[in-house]
């Protein structure tokens, strides 16, 4: 019954733009996925979804999952071995999975499995959004986003990457200190940086206008949150083109970001 389940899947993933040999970044919330796994007789677990995945992307391809954690930047301690993702069930059961590569960014860290994993080993970036960041490989390879039943607010992180490629005024670098474990278990006192909104300034962000642009030009394949199988997917070199032009054209005000107001600031 499994293995019906996982073919299933793939299927979806297939369906919506998934290919094998791609290199693929997953945003998730399994809820609605886990549900339609009860329903076709399965148990509902998140290594099926995993699976699934690997099953599309076959042995040419790659797998990145974020595992992302805020507690760093809280004053909480890292530990490349052991701290957990607060992304989701799917990307902690990527945290565990047999031969994954988890690279060293203490609050957004990847976990990279398959063919290309190789060339996050030992990876270490200082800015999580930076060129030599995970997103900046995943983009250098062409590779795809994926994301399942989520806005675009809340998972499309790489559009900070192509923020921080640019400078964007409306956010800047903060540095963040703290203990850090690596693989060796060496503890060490370390510090990162992080490119975060201005909210001095009030700047909140919005992302799903963008989103809803990149729909409209025909650049997301798939399904919106939701519906069908819920993953929509899009070329990594796209979004980073979309993204520069609205930059470029100072347009990113009402698409990628907005001002709060002062006296909302004040009362929220």
């Amino acid at each position: 019954m499994d293995h019906k389940i996982v073919e299933q899947l793939a299927r979806d993933w297939r369906t919506a733009g998934v290919t094998e040999g791609d290199t693929l970044l997953v945003h998730s919330s399994l809820s609605r996925t886990m549900r339609r796994v009860t329903a076709m007789g399965g148990e509902a677990t998140p290594d099926l979804v995993m699976k699934s995945f690997l099953e599309v992307l076959g042995e040419s391809g790659t797998l990145l999952l974020p595992l992302f954690n805020f507690g760093f930047a809280r004053g909480a301690a890292f530990d490349i071995r052991n701290t957990p993702s607060q992304m989701g069930a799917l990307t902690e059961a990527g945290r565990l999975w047999p031969g994954v590569i988890r690279t060293g960014h203490p609050i957004y860290s990847f976990g990279i499995i398959g063919r290309h994993a190789h060339l996050f080993r030992g990876l270490k970036n200082v800015s999580g959004f930076g060129a030599d960041s995970p997103f900046g490989i995943l983009h250098r390879l062409n590779g795809k986003i994926g994301v399942i039943d989520l806005p675009d607010r809340i998972s499309m992180t790489f559009y900070h990457y192509v923020e921080e490629c640019f400078g964007t005024p409306y956010r800047y670098h903060k540095m963040f200190a703290g203990e850090y474990t690596d693989d060796h278990g060496v503890v060490s006192e370390e510090r990162f940086s992080f490119f975060v909104r201005d909210l001095e300034q009030g700047v909140v962000s919005l992302l799903d206008p963008m989103g809803e642009i990149l729909w409209k030009k025909g650049l997301y394949s798939g399904f919106r949150p939701q519906e069908g199988c819920g993953l929509r997917v899009i070329p990594a070199s796209s979004l980073f083109d979309e993204v520069t032009t609205v930059l470029k054209e100072n347009r990113a005000r009402g698409l990628l970001y907005d001002i709060q107001p002062a006296d909302i600031r004040q009362t929220g």
